[in-house]
């Protein structure tokens, strides 16, 4: 059954942007059934941009190169990330598919399935045991 709420995960994508765009601005979270896990990963991602970024680095550095990436796509590959690390009840199938279905608002073909490669490989070291 479809919801008539779009993946929350296109609203994670949207208020980080925000975020960034108008770095003073208070995030507000309004009702919806997924409020909770939306302010969780907006706020997860946010604060641990460095904890992701240095995890980048360390496991793609030969794959990208994040002062060149561009912005929107920076910004679904970290809350994907976020949710790889600390979103452990989610398996990262659903994680890596529910952000690549999100990210077709967002990018180009092309870039979605960079994404998709730069996701699988990340995917294997963050949770082995999947």
């Amino acid at each position: 059954k479809k919801s008539k709420n779009p993946s929350p995960r296109i609203k994670v994508i949207q208020k980080i942007y925000n975020s960034l765009i108008n770095p003073n601005s208070e995030i507000n979270f309004p009702k919806n059934q997924y409020k909770k896990f939306i302010k969780d990963v907006v706020n997860g991602t946010l604060e641990r941009s460095e904890l992701i970024e240095e995890t980048v680095n360390k496991h793609l550095a030969n794959d990208i190169d994040l002062k060149k990436t561009d912005k929107l796509l920076k910004i679904i590959l970290f809350a994907a990330i976020f949710e790889l690390m600390f979103k452990h009840n989610n398996p990262k199938k659903v994680i890596i598919s529910e952000y690549l279905l999100a990210s077709e608002f967002f990018l180009e073909k092309v870039q979605i399935g960079y994404l998709n490669a730069i996701l699988d490989k990340i995917s294997k070291v963050l949770r082995k045991d999947e």
